[in-house]
């Protein structure tokens, strides 16, 4: 059972990992806030790490329309 607690923690662990670096990776890129894969896991995220990821794809891209998870109101304005 200790065997079986260990590997599923570090199976989750793992993941979070893998996901927050695909994460970070995204919202700090410079090249495109249009990844989908990005995009789906900062849509999924809680509220101020979304923003704080919002904040930072807003800096690397002000003319940009927001992508989803970061738009408020009428889809052109950033949260």
């Amino acid at each position: 059972m200790r065997k079986a607690g260990r590997t599923v923690f570090i199976i989750i662990v793992a993941t979070v990992i893998f996901f927050g670096q695909r994460w970070y990776t995204y919202v700090t890129n410079k090249t495109s806030p249009y990844d989908e894969v990005g995009i789906d896991i900062n849509s999924r995220l809680p509220a101020p790490i979304r923003k704080w990821g919002c904040d930072k794809l807003h800096a690397n891209f002000p003319n940009a329309l927001p992508p989803y998870g970061c738009a408020v109101g009428d889809g052109k304005s950033w949260m």
